[in-house]
């Protein structure tokens, strides 16, 4: 069994732009990326999903043969939202957006550290 390495420059990351029943599974899930993204589940691409109230989100990687679904359900507040544009169903995002997004910080404010 090889170790999932979610965060790294080696993936492209696509946050669907549709909201997502939170029932859908690998299979599910997989579907909407081909049949609606026009997308091959593969080993370089990580797909996100969030439900109609931002308050669930779910991540598909497929890697070394296995599918892997990690999911986080927020008791409080909602998940923030890149501005982005939505291109061919998704908005392409980093490492570090998805990083921002799943510790709760807003997307949308950029501090300066001095």
């Amino acid at each position: 069994m090889s170790s999932i390495v979610l965060f790294s420059d080696q993936h492209h990351y696509f946050l669907y732009s549709g909201r997502v029943s939170m029932r859908k599974s690998f299979d599910g899930l997989s579907g909407l990326v081909q049949n609606e993204l026009g997308r091959e589940v593969n080993t370089k691409d990580v797909f996100i999903f969030l439900n109609k109230d931002l308050t669930h989100i779910k991540v598909l990687l497929y890697e070394a043969n296995a599918f892997t679904l990690l999911y986080q359900r927020l008791h409080k507040g909602r998940f923030t939202l890149p501005a982005a544009t939505a291109s061919n169903g998704s908005i392409p995002l980093t490492a570090t957006d998805l990083l921002s997004m799943l510790h709760g910080l807003n997307l949308h404010q950029q501090k300066k550290i001095a």
